[in-house]
């Protein structure tokens, strides 16, 4: 019996920000702003209940402002590497037969010589 229990970490109970891409960068630089610019608020204007309101909102925009653009990165790279995998596979399994694209490639650049 182990004495580290490993359950996944889930934020408000729904998203787990240790296997979800881009979750735990994007609370991490969500976090950050906010407490940044709640502090910063509360030291120009002293008003507490402002401060919060101004490091709520930089929160959901910063965690918001993150989480999309890392998103499409990412729908974007598994296209490409889908993309990729599928040419290999093909590669793999026309290689050396007639149906080879290089291969006739090379036929018609010795026939024409």
């Amino acid at each position: 019996m182990s004495c580290y229990n490993k359950q996944p970490f889930k934020l408000l109970g729904i998203l787990d920000v240790q296997n979800v891409p881009c979750a735990r960068d994007s609370v991490l630089y969500g976090s950050l702003g906010s407490v940044i610019a709640g502090f910063g608020h509360f030291l120009f204007t002293s008003r507490v209940r402002r401060s919060c309101d101004i490091a709520v909102g930089v929160f959901i925009l910063g965690t918001l402002g993150c989480w999309f653009p890392c998103r499409y990165n990412y729908a974007k790279q598994r296209i490409q590497q889908r993309i990729f995998q599928e040419g290999i596979k093909n590669k793999i399994l026309f290689e050396s037969t007639h149906l080879d694209p290089e291969r006739k490639q090379i036929s018609t650049k010795t026939s024409n010589s």
